[in-house]
Formats: structure tokens, C-alpha cells, sequence
């Protein structure tokens, strides 16, 4: 990072920093409803080396783009000015200004080993990466949940995907051999022991290739639609509902509301099992959930497709003790736990059934429990 920095930029970075993609365990599409979640960080990152600039310009340069340096002076920086994959390290300094914070202008080379359009919060790891970086440069008092919030708007009102905050916590808060335990409502959060290998399980990724863009228009109609049901119920956010109140929900909604509804309350209680559970160290007990939970985003709220739904389905017929989708949906990867005797048979499996249905082959690989957004050098 160090000697591409000084190949583009000309000059020494101040340090280089990462922070991580992310799975989600459990609690799909709760954040934006005020609800829980489950992720953990994973090991892959996005990088930046950075040193801070005196002239007010901001220049950035991705080793996974098109070789072109993006120079943009800071004072001009606004929603809508910035395209492509530079918006987001855009959007996280316009953020920073616009909460009264003093940054000036950077130099900031990105590298990057999450993969983008996989569900695993490639987004996120940009803007937390550039926060991270960002805080230290310009000595910024910001402690993580705060990193992530305005990281979190950088893309709901830069960018414009108006996505909840678990993403960008998890990235910031993470911690090695744990599980983030979320109310992001409260934004309370604490962590959970996540060690799989201790009980001789492994939790697969499994990475269909089918890119997801967030942006496209149906995760905004997705939550437009959870807040509309929650305004007809006279309720704050759906998380405000339990499942003893749901039958008597249902009736008062639009049917085509019914569903969503469903999903993100019996996805509340997905997650809330599922951390005593893992309190408890019963890990393997997870697996019946993670196949709920992906029923029920495959059938309420339909954000699953032909390849997710294979990779679940195989993965368990093969011995994964559960799987499911991760992410927002539409695409991405699947996260499958496995007795460590049976990861290969289920890497094979799912491959073997994508080549026969004529998928493009899926990428597999085990996720470990990793750090959120430090400094590396």
C-alpha cells in the first residue's frame, strides 16, 4: 500500500488503515426498522493509505478502478456531484464537514479484497476505512458508533441509498471472535463470543457471483413499504411489534404489506434466540434459525433468487446444520454452518449444483470473526 501510495501520489502516507466487510449471521432488513441484528466482521477489508493535504483538495485513487486519480477540492463537495465508487470516500468527508468537523483535504489510495456486489458490505468498508483514516489525520475525537453513523450518512445522503446503520457498525465495531449484537434503535451494542472452530463448525461463505446493486430502486420500495405499514399500525418503527401482536396486525393491513411485516418481526425473534444461544455456546443449535430466517426472505419478502436459494438448499442437503441469504438481497452470498468434517463435501455440492443448473461457478470460503476499523501501520 505504502509504494503504490508513493507511485500515485508522489509523496510518503501518514499510515494505512482497513476496515472490514461483513456477514450478517441474522437480522436481515430489522435495521432500518429500529430492530436487532447479528453480524460479524470478516477478515477481507478495504485498505487506504492516506496523508492529509493543506490546498483543500481531496484525491483518491482505487487499485481496483480505472487507473484514474479523482481530484475534487472538498469546499465543492455535495450529494449528487460525485459518481461510481468514488462517491462514498466523497460522501464520508462531506459528512465529517458537515457535522462541524475540521478536515481539510487527503490523498487516499483504496485497496480492496472484499468482494463488490457479494452482499458483503463492500460499501460500508469503503466509507468506514475513510472515516477511520480520516479521524486519525485529523485528530478527530470520534469513537466507532460515531465513525459509523456518519458513515452511514455519507450513503444514505451522498450517495443515496438509504440503507440502515448495521453495515457500517459492524464494520467500525467489531471485535476479533465475536458476533456485534446490535439495537439499532438504541444503538446499544455489545459482543458475542462467535468462535465456531472451538465446537468443530465452520461458517461458510458461499458467493454466488450474482451482483446486488442496493441503488437499483427495490431496497428503497422494500423500507418504504415496512414504514408505511408501521404509519398504518400508529407504530414508530416496526420493531414496535411482537409476535403476540402480529395475527391482529395483519388484519388491519394492506395484504401486500402482510408479508413484509411478518418477516421483520419474525426476524426480530430470530435474532433474539439466536444470541442466547450463543451465550449459552450452543453454536450448532444456530443452524435451524439461519434456514428460517432465509425462508422467510426467500417467501415474504422476496428478495431471494434462483442462485441463493440453490446454494441454501444444497448446502444443507449436503450437511450444513443451516444456510441462508445474507446481505440485502437480490443476489449475493449465502452463509452456510457446517460441521468442519463436512466443508468440503458442501463446497462441492454447491458447486456441483451450479454447474448443473448453469450458474457461474460460486466462490466458497470459511468466514472467521474479525476486527472492525483500526489502524494497521
Amino acid at each position: 500500500m505504502t509504494e503504490q501510495f508513493e507511485r500515485i501520489f508522489g509523496a510518503v502516507p501518514a499510515g494505512v488503515w482497513a476496515a472490514p466487510g461483513r456477514v450478517n449471521l441474522i437480522g436481515e432488513h430489522t435495521d432500518y426498522n429500529d430492530g436487532f441484528v447479528l453480524p460479524i466482521a470478516l477478515p477481507q477489508a478495504v485498505s487506504v493509505a492516506a496523508r492529509p493535504r493543506t490546498d483543500g483538495r481531496l484525491r483518491l485513487y482505487s487499485a481496483q478502478g480505472d487507473d484514474v486519480v479523482t481530484d475534487l477540492p472538498v469546499d465543492a463537495l455535495a450529494p449528487g456531484v460525485v459518481t461510481g465508487w468514488a462517491g462514498y470516500p466523497a460522501g464520508v468527508v462531506w459528512a465529517l464537514r458537515a457535522a462541524g468537523h475540521p478536515v481539510g483535504g487527503a490523498d487516499l489510495y483504496f485497496g480492496s479484497d472484499v468482494p463488490t456486489g457479494a452482499g458483503l458490505s463492500s460499501s460500508a468498508a469503503l466509507e468506514c476505512a475513510t472515516a477511520v483514516a480520516l479521524r486519525d489525520l485529523y485528530r478527530l475525537d470520534l469513537p466507532p458508533a460515531e465513525l459509523a453513523l456518519l458513515a452511514q450518512r455519507a450513503e444514505n445522503r451522498f450517495v443515496g441509498v438509504p440503507c440502515g446503520v448495521m453495515d457500517q457498525m459492524a464494520s467500525a465495531c467489531c471485535t476479533e471472535g465475536a458476533a456485534l449484537f446490535l439495537d439499532t434503535r438504541e444503538l446499544s451494542h455489545r459482543q458475542v463470543p462467535f468462535r465456531p472452530a472451538e465446537q468443530g463448525l465452520v461458517l461458510l461463505v458461499i458467493d454466488t457471483r450474482v451482483k446486488h446493486d442496493l441503488g437499483d430502486g427495490a431496497y428503497a420500495a422494500l423500507r418504504a413499504g415496512c414504514e408505511r405499514a408501521a404509519a398504518l399500525l400508529g407504530l414508530a418503527a416496526l420493531r414496535d411489534l411482537d409476535a403476540a401482536g402480529l395475527p391482529a396486525a395483519l388484519d388491519r393491513l394492506p395484504t401486500e404489506l402482510g408479508p413484509l411485516v411478518r418477516h421483520v418481526v419474525s426476524e426480530n425473534e430470530r435474532v433474539l434466540r439466536a444470541v442466547a444461544l450463543l451465550d449459552k455456546g450452543e453454536f450448532a443449535e444456530l443452524g435451524p434459525i439461519l434456514t428460517a430466517g432465509h425462508a422467510s426472505l426467500r417467501d415474504d419478502f422476496e428478495v431471494s433468487c434462483a442462485e441463493t436459494d440453490l446454494a441454501v438448499e444444497t448446502a444443507v442437503a449436503a450437511g450444513a446444520l443451516g444456510a441462508r441469504m445474507t446481505g440485502g438481497g437480490f443476489g449475493g452470498s449465502v452463509v452456510a454452518l457446517v460441521p468442519r468434517e463436512s466443508a468440503d463435501a458442501v463446497a462441492q455440492a454447491v458447486g456441483a449444483a451450479f454447474a448443473a443448473a448453469g450458474h457461474t461457478a460460486p466462490v466458497v470460503f470459511e468466514a472467521r470473526a474479525a476486527a472492525g476499523a483500526r489502524r494497521v501501520v
